[in-house]
């Protein structure tokens, strides 16, 4: 494929980008708008999960020729058609839309979505033969058109008037584009007399600017509920190319409003803040009525003022980091900016700007007399939500806007005195913590290795007593028979050796005890139980306590040949120092540093396996884990969610919503979607797990699974004591007098289903028994139900993006759930699975993974010590969960992992043994599952498996081999499973429980991986810790970089991939098409819908003050998860989200 040069447009063209809703993808738009910038158009992006309506909205507000969408979630078809519906109803069917998917897009769907009006899809054979600037040619060759002219019947006077956006936009293009035949529609003199004033805001690159803007919508849609407001954002044009990112909307959350209009204009002039046209564009919105305009500047220079011809107030943007308070004297808006905002206050030295700029501003505007504190300079924090900064500024802009311009906007916003004030989640003192932990492992290792050597001259000295004084002994309790806690028993030795070596030994138990006073007393205790320990191992049963529960275990297996296979192999090593060592860093599993696992022996009863599913509704999905858990004595269930459900939203008829209701995951809602999901599983019974791989709207999920436990063992209570008439009643009360039918779950119960969990369908435990008993029944359930909950807000937005709620909400409401957990004594439930796997994902190499997941872990420790939580009661509700690869890293990312974090937690945090066990599930790569010769995925997958199993893994998940191009089928699920099944009941090896240990590549491997990842925790900390270096993207830049190296190698063929770029079959090793695609069915969508609106209408009344109770814990600052507990009980998903999105902001998009 010859490298293709960018196609040449004739005319100037916007184009729209976007991933479409639900859907976190956002690496191939990215791509894709560079290169379309590059190209020479003006781009409008959006970034990931944007509605249709958004899209739409913004591509006629902007005037764009086209849409580019990626959509790699499902529900592709229904999108597409729905954009090209809206389009044209909203007369805009000119604006042409262009998508790809990947794989995710049937050859049979791009045809039919082609065929209903969609321009084109590209598909991977597309990128095959045109490569991505051939691909980006082709579409803008298609869209190099004249943006199309008004006419005269368009009613251009009426039209602005009802302020039409159409006509709106168009005038603008006109006044850019053909200017003459701008001024032959629009007449100034038809501009209303009246003020509609004119905020200017502009300020230096990366001040905020956007954000700020956005915060001051949303202020002032609450603040007037009548008035409409205008935005024109400009943005500079390169001047090689005469591309432009238009990037100011992605970071608004408040302008996809009926209120609101946004226009991006590009300055299609060199060394310029503003376009030649912002006068035209902002006269249109004055013609068109609107209440206020914001004209935003791209960011400027020292000497910049041009705003001001625009403007009737002016802002001025700046952050604290201007350097020396002399650079002050050089800012011409300085001396005409009506306010200042110094944004990102949480800055270092923000408070000595604030002064230095007061200062500044005083002198330039001779204020010589006036109070420091009246001038208008506000620190700011845009991107924290209900900054009290932010709302001091916009009360002083109003006020200046009326005084100025008497336009009768009058602020009745109420504000306080408090200045902005960071909400850290970690304190500034403590961003250090991650150097401060490499620091402490690394003085472990060195104190190790010098306490090695002490011992090991420790044995040489002993080793010549005993050949002085003439002693045998062989490996076993003789060989210490004459040593003891305080040293040698030298009367013993004198005894038993010659009277003419009296001397000589003198001189040698001088020199041993000297030596000794050099070793720490426990080292020398772990020596003298060396011995025992290995005799413990030999011994036919081991015995060891599990919170004050004895278990007592056979220590050997026999083989088919009579061989004893010991579950643990210990070294045999004489040398103490070779012993000291190995126990310091190495150590039998169960004890401390944990290297070769946590417990000392494996579970017997329950396999590490852990098998994932979800698809359509909670029927089919509860059928699918009767299925993979039949026969096993542990039901350990995975759920994935569906995109809707992992986005915080509800079912709907919508079709961009509709199109993913229960494809890629489960559909779930509400709770009695929950009960549903897990009926027929005793989710209160020791053998039964349950992992929910969700994360923004974790909380939520949380509170169905719960209350789902929960009343299933108030169904146990109701059947024991024949309370059965009760709940009928109640049913009837709440569902039959009421006409609203009774919730159900549809469709037959699969094979080992019992019905457990269904019969209060539709109630909860509390409406039916006294409140005692259904406290003490929630207080019992709670304390044992075991699984894990994901909940990782750190990596959403470090890889994944499934944030919906702003960072520090998000943060607040994990440490609310782990409070909750501590208070209510929730001990077999991890609040969250810290995870490397969705990094691994997004392409990072295995030390990345590792490095970024356990300073995520440290982050989330910081977090819940700074709010007052005791490290050992919340340390054992945190968990992990990586990926494993084929990398040679792999072998030894969970004895690393356990490793650190062990060392930190007992070391540094002084942790108790609990706290100090890092517990983690691993799931082989989705990456490695390749398209291309798809059964040989399957071996890829044992190998993985195998690393995950040798390395002692708490649970383990080994992907489909088809997963690659479908969703998995029971057969190939049923071959992933027997994977690890033939591994732990067949692989003789697999029978000893540390067959790693002991290997010299395994240990050399260990210490690499160790020193790599604590010299990445150095490079965070330069960066502010795990939060700062999010601000920068470090992560999300690390990452990509690594994954272009992997795809480049891989590409090139220098990193062989066996049927993909080597070893290909007689017909090349094709890309395989799924014969069969797996998604949710109407009836299934249908019912999903038919749940919710039947729980909308039972519960109508309770919902709403349920909703408000939850607002007001956040504004007061109360556990949160207390009253989810509650709400989950009445309320759907989507309610909640949008409730707190209220009170807790929305997760700001990045470019």
């Amino acid at each position: 494929m010859e490298q293709q040069s960018p196609y040449k447009p004739k005319n100037k063209i916007r184009i729209v980008t976007a991933a479409s809703l639900f859907d976190g993808h956002d690496a191939a738009i990215n791509i894709m708008r560079r290169i379309i910038q590059a190209t020479g158009v003006e781009v409008i992006h959006l970034g990931h999960d944007r509605s249709v309506e958004e899209v739409v909205n913004c591509a006629i507000q902007e005037d764009a020729q086209a849409i580019a969408m990626t959509s790699y979630q499902g529900g592709h078809t229904e999108y597409f058609k729905y954009m090209y519906d809206l389009l044209n109803e909203k007369g805009a069917g000119h604006i042409k839309i262009f998508g790809g998917g990947g794989g995710v897009i049937l050859p049979e769907e791009i045809k039919e979505l082609m065929d209903y009006g969609i321009d084109r899809i590209y598909s991977p054979d597309d990128g095959r033969e045109m490569g991505l600037q051939g691909m980006i040619n082709d579409m803008i060759k298609r869209v190099d058109n004249e943006v199309p002219c008004l006419k005269e019947s368009d009613k251009v006077k009426e039209n602005l008037k009802n302020k039409n956006v159409n006509t709106i936009s168009r005038l603008i293009s006109l006044a850019e584009n053909r200017h003459e035949e701008f001024n032959k529609y629009f007449d100034k003199d038809a501009i209303e007399t009246g003020n509609t004033p004119v905020l200017g805001i502009t300020g230096t690159g990366g001040s905020g600017k956007s954000s700020l803007v956005d915060e001051l919508v949303r202020r002032f849609l609450m603040d007037f509920p009548d008035k409409h407001i205008g935005i024109v954002s400009v943005d500079p044009s390169k001047k090689k190319t005469g591309g432009a990112l238009l990037g100011d909307r992605i970071r608004m959350n408040s302008i996809n409003h009926e209120r609101v209009y946004m226009r991006s204009l590009a300055t299609r002039q060199a060394n310029l803040a503003l376009s030649k046209y912002v006068a035209e564009a902002v006269d249109v919105l004055k013609a068109a009525n609107y209440d206020l305009i914001i004209l935003e500047t791209s960011g400027i220079g020292q000497s910049d003022t041009e705003i001001l011809d625009h403007s009737d107030v002016s802002l001025y943007v700046m952050t604290p980091e201007f350097g020396a308070a002399t650079q002050l004297e050089k800012i011409d808006m300085l001396d005409f900016a009506d306010l200042v905002a110094i944004n990102k206050f949480d800055k270092r030295g923000a408070q000595d700007a604030l002064r230095d700029v007061k200062k500044q501003y005083q002198r330039n505007h001779q204020l010589w007399h006036a109070d420091a504190e009246s001038l208008p300079v506000f620190g700011t924090i845009a991107s924290q939500f209900n900054d009290p900064g932010m709302n001091t500024l916009y009360k002083s802009i109003m006020d200046k806007v009326e005084e100025k311009t008497e336009s009768g906007l009058t602020s009745t916003f109420e504000i306080s005195k408090e200045m902005s004030e960071k909400i850290f989640v970690i304190p500034p003192k403590r961003t250090r913590y991650l150097s401060e932990i490499a620091e402490n492992n690394r003085a472990y290792d060195d104190k190790a290795k010098s306490q090695v050597e002490v011992a090991q001259r420790l044995y040489g000295i002993y080793k010549t007593i005993e050949t002085v004084a003439g002693i045998k002994t062989e490996f076993g309790n003789d060989q210490q028979k004459y040593l003891s806690k305080n040293g040698i028993d030298q009367d013993e030795i004198y005894e038993i050796a010659e009277d003419s070596q009296a001397d000589f030994l003198k001189l040698l138990f001088a020199e041993f005890d000297k030596t000794k006073m050099d070793l720490d007393p426990y080292n020398w205790e772990m020596i003298l139980g060396w011995n025992e320990k290995v005799t413990k191992y030999r011994e036919p049963v081991y015995s060891f306590k599990v919170r004050d529960k004895e278990i007592k275990i056979d220590t050997h297996t026999e083989s088919l040949s009579h061989t004893q296979i010991p579950k643990v192999a210990l070294p045999k090593y004489k040398a103490w120092g070779d012993i000291l060592g190995w126990c310091l860093q190495e150590n039998v599993p169960g004890e401390f540093p944990y290297t070769a696992g946590l417990y000392p022996f494996k579970r017997t009863g329950e396999d590490p396996t852990r098998m994932f599913a979800g698809e359509g509704g909670p029927e089919r999905t509860n059928r699918r884990f009767h299925y993979v858990s039949k026969g096993l004595p542990a039901k350990r269930l995975s759920t994935a969610f569906d995109s809707v459900t992992l986005y915080g939203n509800d079912p709907d008829h919508r079709p961009d919503i509709y199109g993913k209701i229960g494809n890629s995951g489960v559909s779930i809602c509400c709770l009695d979607d929950a009960k549903k999901l897990y009926s027929g599983f005793d989710l209160a019974d020791a053998m039964t797990s349950v992992s929910m791989t969700i994360n923004g709207p974790a909380p939520m999920l949380l509170g169905f699974f719960m209350n789902a436990a929960i009343d299933q063992n108030c169904e146990k209570y109701i059947k024991e004591n024949g309370l059965e008439d009760k709940v009928e009643a109640k049913l009837k009360e709440l569902y039959d007098d009421n006409d609203i039918a009774r919730p159900v779950y549809r469709g037959e119960l699969p094979e080992g289903n019992n019905g457990l969990g269904l019969m209060l369908l539709g109630l909860t435990g509390d409406q039916v028994l006294p409140k005692d008993v259904y406290e003490k029944i929630k207080a019992e359930t709670i304390s044992v139900v075991r699984g894990t909950v994901q909940a990782d807000i750190l990596k959403e937005d470090q890889a994944q993006n499934t944030c919906i709620f702003s960072t520090e909400f998000a943060l607040r409401l994990m440490g609310d759930v782990q409070e909750y957990f501590i208070e209510e004594k929730v001990r077999n439930f991890y609040s969250v699975s810290i995870s490397g796997y969705h990094i691994a994902e997004a392409g990072a190499n295995p030390i990345t993974q590792l490095a970024f997941t356990l300073a995520n872990g440290f982050t989330y420790v910081e977090y819940y010590l700074s709010r007052g939580m005791d490290i050992n009661k919340f340390g054992p509700n945190l968990s992990f969960f990586f990926s494993n690869g084929v990398d040679p890293e792999y072998a030894v990312i969970g004895r690393v992992a356990r490793r650190i974090w062990s060392k930190a937690l007992k070391n540094k945090y002084g942790a108790n043994s609990r706290a100090q066990m890092l517990k983690y599930h691993i799931q082989t790569s989705g990456r490695s599952l390749h398209a291309q010769e798809i059964d040989f995925n399957d071996i890829r997958t044992t190998l993985q498996a195998l690393y995950a199993i040798y390395d002692n893994c708490n649970s383990l998940h080994t992907n489909a081999y088809d997963e690659a191009i479908t969703t998995p089928t029971e057969a190939s699920v049923r071959r992933a499973m027997a994977i690890q099944l033939i591994i732990n009941k067949e692989l003789g090896l697999a029978k000893n429980e540390n067959p790693i240990q002991g290997s010299f590549i395994i240990e050399e491997l260990t210490d690499l991986v160790e020193e790599a990842v604590l010299t990445e925790f150095d490079r965070i900390t330069e960066r502010g810790g795990v939060l700062g270096a999010m601000e920068t993207m470090y992560q999300r830049g690390k990452i990509q970089e690594e994954s272009l190296y992997y795809e480049t190698l891989k590409h090139n063929g220098d990193y062989p991939i066996i049927g993909v770029n080597t070893f290909l079959s007689s017909t090349g090793s094709p890309t395989v098409t799924p014969g069969e695609v797996i998604r949710a069915t109407e009836e299934e969508k249908e019912h999903q819908i038919t749940t919710l609106e039947t729980l909308h209408k039972a519960k109508e009344s309770k919902a709403e003050a349920t909703l408000e109770k939850i607002k007001k814990a956040a504004v007061n600052n109360e556990n949160l998860f207390e009253e989810l507990m509650e709400a989950t009980k009445v309320c759907s998903l989507g309610q909640i989200t949008h409730a707190l999105f209220e009170v807790g902001g929305q997760y700001r998009r990045n470019m």
